[in-house]
């Protein structure tokens, strides 16, 4: 069967994300898609929680923060320490059980990690739909993962509900979190989709700000 994934997706148990749990699972089906990556910032819990708590298939994972830039990695269940070398975070991807992605490799303000991208990294995300700017930074993207002949995947590095599933991966797997991995890493998946448009971006922002906001100045 064919799995239509977003392998890049942020929670509330992010800082920076508005996306509850409720509203992951209620737009990733909207979209159409069939399984979504909690990827939050340097942590797992959010992802744990999910995936025993709904019936709509999870992948568990991490946006982890090494000293040259983001990985993510999937089915990854434990907390992997940030501010490590890039070899040694793949290593510790790697160990956790999960696989490593060079997420947004070329974006700005994204702590990309372009350059430092090794052959160790199990796949390339191509598409980051929230990249800016987003042709010039998904074709460098390519041109990365044809050198180094890694697979290639996409993901919105969504941080706000209605724009998930605006970038995915497509995968010829059965829809479990093992098969899917086993499938990326031999290649048989394929990035989709596009950017978000200036009024995404925008609503995501002031979504943002309100709720920085009411936190600030709640009693």
């Amino acid at each position: 069967m064919q799995v239509k994934a977003d392998l890049h997706v942020h929670t509330t148990f992010s800082s920076d994300s508005i996306i509850t749990p409720e509203e992951l699972v209620f737009y990733a089906k909207k979209r159409g898609l069939n399984a979504v990556a909690v990827t939050d910032h340097n942590q797992v819990e959010g992802a744990r929680k999910m995936a025993k708590e709904t019936d709509f298939l999870i992948i568990p994972g991490t946006e982890v923060s090494s000293l040259q830039g983001h990985i993510v990695g999937l089915n990854v269940n434990e907390i992997v320490p940030r501010d490590l070398s890039v070899e040694e975070t793949v290593d510790r991807i790697h160990t956790a059980g999960g696989i490593a992605i060079a997420c947004h490799p070329y974006a700005l303000l994204k702590g990309s990690i372009g350059r430092h991208v090794t052959a160790k990294f199990d796949a390339v995300e191509t598409i980051n739909a929230s990249t800016f700017p987003f042709r010039h930074a998904s074709s460098k993207a390519e041109k990365l993962a044809e050198r180094f002949r890694l697979p290639r995947v996409a993901g919105t590095d969504a941080h706000y509900g209605p724009v998930i599933g605006r970038a995915y991966t497509v995968i010829d797997s059965e829809l479990n979190v093992e098969a899917i991995l086993e499938a990326i890493v031999k290649g048989r998946c394929k990035p989709a989709g596009g950017p978000l448009t200036l009024m995404m971006r925008l609503q995501n922002q002031g979504r943002f700000f309100k709720k920085y906001l009411t936190k600030q100045f709640e009693v």
